[in-house]
């Protein structure tokens, strides 16, 4: 969970690898560095803490001359933050600067191997097992050391190397983690994701497991893990420069979470066509579609949050039985996947490494698979059998906000695409439906105005030690999302319950003045809902509710009400969870911490 970048050309490239790095640091944050060969040898420049640290020790790029070299941000695994442990590693006699993202399962073995050889290690990393084992089998050729080191190490990387003895060119090798290179008039690039180079150029390349890429400032050749040379199409990306910079918000997370209402509209109106339905890059014939007997949804995080609202809404309109796994558990408890069954992997990047591998184990069992992702050309896109574009754009903070609205948007479009298919939906029906879906974006944007209100309400819990959320059926699904935002960005104590299950234990937690979110927004489950209040309230506890505008009964038991407008009952998480989000961002805001970039988290999660 680490950003490399790399570049070569005729500028200076310390300044262009701060920059590229600058747009990679919500990849890991801890310590950053470069490598950079100026002349007559590899320079390292490394520095714990933020980026802004390593920018300042070397003056903006500026004390570190010349035009190739290597950059890295870090999320520690192996080694805590310090300056040993920063990227980029050198070999034993400093001839060769690798910066890597992923983990090298096996450097134990390798490290002893190489110590009882005579190497010297400086740091607790696994990668620097990778630049010594480099410079133990160069002898003058780095193609064939690259490609002896690939067949040696086990686990996942994606590694910029820099040669003295070849000042000429950058190195780019990947295997499980992302990497993209591409190449302008200034020259070529290599970097873990588009947003570090999109400033340079919309036409890249993306590297696939064991491939090589050698960039030097006028091309760049491939090559796969045999060393023969491979041919590659660029693609070209469409997202508009100004996605990935604040454009005058405070935080990356504030400007995306504005930006939501577009993520819907951009998400939704592709697939609606003369008030029909139509996902064409699905490939799911009307055939498959009635033959399905079962959906498994599996994902981390938010995404999985948002599979548990897919649940309800496919087995709500479409009928088809779904179980919902975190993709860290899907392959470890032996699943059953029978005849007919289709596997939804959501994932933001594409890249996140226990969908990727839920994603292979299901294929490996005969499921058809079906992509949710938002970044095109990653590897669960390339690798599912069937793929479903989000189309959010690029997303910086940390903590996911529209990219999770777009994925809701999917599901509500597939189960209400499914449900048609099979004859579960009435045309009527699905295009009330679908003026529903289109009447979200406006809504959203009138709940994004109300933020001074919900600001106010979030400063009374800047010292807050435990906060609960509770919610039944998709209220559920809405409760666990709200309450990984707030422990993501405000590391206040936070959990999520069904609220039925608070008389089985969880209500001896609640103590005077204790905040209780309670989301209610499913009409059939309001009275139910209301006595798990007051069952709270009895307790002592304060209570914010989040409900539908003509539940206005609520007020006589919840202490703060968040109302959100009419909608669909399947449609309400998208209306429920934007309060939410506001509360959680103004409760960080308010402790003063870094919205963006929480402690100990990355954004796209690459090792298991």
């Amino acid at each position: 969970m680490c950003g490399i970048v790399g570049y070569i050309g005729k500028k200076q490239a310390a300044p262009i690898l701060l920059d590229g790095l600058s747009k990679l640091e919500y990849r890991g944050y801890d310590s950053a560095g470069m490598a950079v060969y100026d002349g007559s040898r590899i320079q390292i420049q490394k520095a714990a803490g933020r980026l802004k640290v390593l920018d300042e020790q070397t003056h903006g790029g500026a004390a570190m001359p010349g035009t190739i070299g290597i950059g890295h941000t870090r999320w520690a695994t192996h080694g805590a933050p310090s300056d040993d442990n920063a990227h980029p590693h050198y070999n034993q006699d400093e001839t060769i600067a690798v910066v890597h993202n992923g983990i090298i399962e096996n450097y134990l073995k390798l490290r002893r191997k190489l110590e009882a050889k005579g190497c010297t290690f400086r740091s607790q990393t696994d990668t620097e097992v990778v630049a010594m084992l480099l410079g133990y089998y160069y002898k003058g050729d780095p193609l064939e050391a690259i490609v002896k080191v690939m067949h040696r190490v086990e686990g996942s990387y994606a590694l910029g190397i820099l040669f003295a003895d070849h000042p000429d060119v950058v190195y780019s090798v990947r295997k499980d983690s992302p990497l993209i290179v591409g190449q302008s008039a200034q020259g070529c690039f290599c970097a873990s994701d588009v947003p570090a180079v999109l400033k340079y150029t919309r036409e890249v390349y993306f590297i696939q497991n064991e491939e090589i890429a050698v960039l030097s400032e006028e091309k760049i050749v491939f090559y796969n893990i045999d060393g023969e040379e491979i041919e590659k199409e660029a693609k070209t990306i469409e997202w508009d420069i100004n996605a990935a910079e604040k454009g005058g918000y405070a935080h990356f997370m504030l400007k995306e979470m504005n930006e939501q209402p577009k993520t819907v509209s951009d998400t939704l109106n592709p697939r609606l066509k003369d008030g029909r339905i139509v996902i064409e890059e699905l490939g799911m014939s009307d055939e498959e579609i009635r033959a399905l007997r079962k959906i498994h949804i599996t994902a981390c995080g938010s995404a999985y949050h948002a599979g548990i609202t897919g649940k309800y809404v496919f087995e709500g309109l479409a009928r088809i039985p779904v179980e919902v796994d975190l993709a860290s558990e899907f392959r470890y408890r032996d699943p059953i996947i029978e005849e007919n069954t289709l596997v939804i992997i959501i994932s933001q990047s594409g890249e996140t490494a226990d969908s990727l591998a839920a994603l292979r184990e299901a294929k490996k069992r005969g499921a058809l698979t079906l992509g949710i992702v938002n970044v095109v050309g990653s590897s669960i896109a390339r690798e599912a059998d069937r793929v479903m574009y989000t189309l959010a754009g690029p997303e910086i903070a940390v903590a996911t906000t529209k990219a999770y609205t777009a994925q809701l948007i999917a599901l509500y479009l597939l189960a209400m695409k499914f449900a048609q298919i099979r004859g579960r939906l009435s045309d009527d029906a699905c295009a009330g439906m679908i003026k529903d879906l289109k009447a979200i974006p406006a809504q959203i944007q009138m709940l994004l105005a109300n933020k001074e209100d919900i600001q106010r309400f979030a400063n009374r819990y800047l010292a807050a030690r435990d906060i609960f959320f509770i919610g039944r059926g998709i209220d559920h699904a809405i409760s666990l999302e709200g309450s990984l935002k707030l422990k993501e960005i405000s590391y206040i104590h936070s959990e999520a319950y069904a609220a039925g299950e608070l008389k089985h234990g969880t209500i001896s937690l609640i103590e005077e003045g204790t905040l209780v979110t309670a989301v209610v927004t499913q009409e059939d489950l309001y009275k139910k809902a209301i006595s798990n209040i007051v069952e709270v309230r009895t307790r002592g506890a304060f209570v914010m509710a989040v409900t539908n505008e003509d539940n206005t009964q609520i007020e006589k038991t919840a202490d703060y009400v968040i109302y959100i407008p009419k909608t669909n009952r399947y449609f309400t998480n998208s209306l429920a969870i934007i309060p939410l989000q506001l509360f959680s961002y103004y409760v960080s805001v308010g402790k003063g911490l870094d919205v963006d970039k929480p402690r100990n988290l990355a954004k796209s999660v690459t090792v298991e």
